[in-house]
């Protein structure tokens, strides 16, 4: 049984370093790759190159330690980067050859560029909404319905699968979060099993869309797997959610508590920014697909019309406040009324400066750091022992285990830089190996990181953990549905 399309081929640019990203969710998917293959010096086993791999692997545990440390992940890894390229300029400076190090390090850069561009305007889009309060809005509903626990689980589980697809995963996991904690009546017990069903949730309903998690845009923008054969995922995605979730919802007792009265309205202009932001991804997905353009022109146009829809709030407010408050007045809404002295006007550069930069400047640091091992001779080392040492097959299921404990990022990014041959049933087995296996361990994905700090106490490592087996079970699971349902997709180059 196969849900994939045939795909589309390509000619391969194997000159090129593989194309990033461009995202959350969020990407695209028409840049040229720029090859694994080391650069015309064998560093591999020189003193340097020794050198470089201790730097990354040192920034690499200092990132792994952002919890304890209380100290932001771009911080060592913009280091690490920075010595890796000066140790290649300064051995290639010697060496005679000071203009390859220099295009080597000018297509890794061009390649961040594209991806920092498209994941400012998808953060930018996400913290537009958030100001308007769209989030706000969607909780308080859901606060307001008094839900049984066991229909909350599974709502915020299913919701946090479904928003993450064009959300990325860190902002649904908080939302969904937030949810659970104020209905939750301190229950510790029930806290910590909805982060756990929220955290597998949200990595899932990632891994089938281009616009739900980075690596998937990375998988897109690369130009390995086309739009629409990333939905041959959705099936997999939702095995890997729905079978922990349903063992883990037999350990829940359903009572039902207090329904609590929060009302939030949507500021203005709510409704219509969520409409751009849908034609912002659709415009994107056209400059792909039907002028061969780089999804990213899209994503900045839409930018713009946002910026074009600001100014129009911006000036229209006095009009539009003037209009509610002779309404309000007339109603005898008072509290209302008294809302309207603390309406603060739209403005874009302020979502723009809200944007995760600490996230933004991670992907820089170890884009540079990958790009940089990879010039040196590495990537290449290690596609030969993964990928043809090893069956594909085998490869991306141990490397999704892997982004357990490595951010599946910089796995995928490597996975890309080796460039390896692999069939389209591969590219969307890694795809989603790497996206799913990070909900092993708590510390596997940012939206596990960033509950194990907005619920401290009630979802912890070890919380995470005492499901390791049922979590291990959707993650064979899925790979089983996929290995059966695509496997058309396995004899296909993608």
């Amino acid at each position: 049984m196969s849900m994939l399309p045939r795909p589309h081929h390509r000619p391969r640019h194997p000159a090129r370093l593989p194309g990033l990203l461009v995202l959350v969710t969020l990407g695209l998917l028409a840049a040229p790759l720029v090859q694994a293959a080391a650069g015309p010096l064998a560093l591999t086993h020189s003193l340097s190159g020794f050198t470089a791999v201790t730097l990354f692997l040192l920034a690499y545990v200092l990132v792994m330690a952002e919890e304890q440390l209380h100290m932001r992940k771009s911080k060592p890894v913009l280091i690490a980067a920075g010595l890796i390229w000066t140790l290649i300029g300064w051995v290639y400076v010697q060496a005679g050859l000071p203009d390859a190090a220099e295009e080597a390090f000018r297509e890794t850069l061009l390649e961040y560029s594209e991806l920092l561009l498209f994941l400012l305007v998808a953060m930018t889009y996400i913290n537009a909404m958030e100001e308007r309060r769209v989030f706000d809005a969607l909780r308080s509903w859901m606060v307001r319905r008094g839900f049984s626990y066991r229909s909350l689980f599974w709502i915020t589980g299913v919701l946090a699968f479904a928003i993450s697809a064009i959300a990325n995963n860190l902002t649904t996991a908080m939302l969904m979060c937030a949810v659970v904690l104020k209905v939750a009546e301190g229950d510790k017990r029930f806290i910590g099993l909805c982060c756990v069903n929220i955290v597998i949730a949200s990595n899932a309903g990632g891994t089938f869309s281009p616009f739900g998690d980075i690596t998937t845009l990375m998988v897109w923008q690369a130009g390995m797997v086309e739009f629409d054969q990333f939905f041959a995922l959705l099936v997999p995605a939702l095995v890997n959610y729905l079978l922990p979730a349903g063992i883990m919802s037999l350990f829940i007792k359903n009572r039902k508590p207090d329904a609590l009265e929060e009302n939030v309205w949507l500021k203005r202009g709510a409704r219509r920014i969520i409409a751009l932001f849908l034609f912002t991804v659709a415009n994107a997905v056209a400059c792909h697909t039907l002028l061969n353009l780089p999804p990213v022109l899209g994503m900045m146009t839409g930018l713009g019309l946002l910026q074009f829809f600001g100014y129009y709030l911006r000036r229209s407010l006095p009009m539009s406040l003037e209009r509610k408050r002779t309404r309000y007045t007339q109603r005898g809404d008072w509290k209302k009324l008294e809302q309207l002295g603390s309406v603060v006007p739209f403005d874009v550069f302020t979502r723009i400066a809200r944007s995760e930069w600490d996230t933004l400047l991670f992907f820089y640091g170890v884009v540079m750091c990958v790009g940089g091992l990879g010039f040196m001779g590495y990537l290449a080392l290690l596609s030969e022992i993964l990928y043809t040492g090893w069956d594909p097959v085998w490869a991306n299921i141990v490397l999704g285990v892997v982004s357990a404990v490595v951010d599946n990022i910089p796995v995928m990014f490597a996975v890309l830089s080796m460039e390896p041959d692999m069939s389209l049933g591969n590219w969307l087995l890694i795809t989603l190996t790497a996206g799913v296996g990070g909900s092993l361990l708590s510390v596997g994905s940012a939206a596990g990181v960033a509950l194990m700090g907005q619920a401290r106490g009630n979802y912890t490592f070890a919380t995470h953990l005492r499901w390791a087996p049922v979590i291990a079970l959707g993650y064979a699971a899925s790979i089983a549905v996929h290995l059966w349902m695509n496997a058309e997709g396995f004899s296909l180059l993608g």
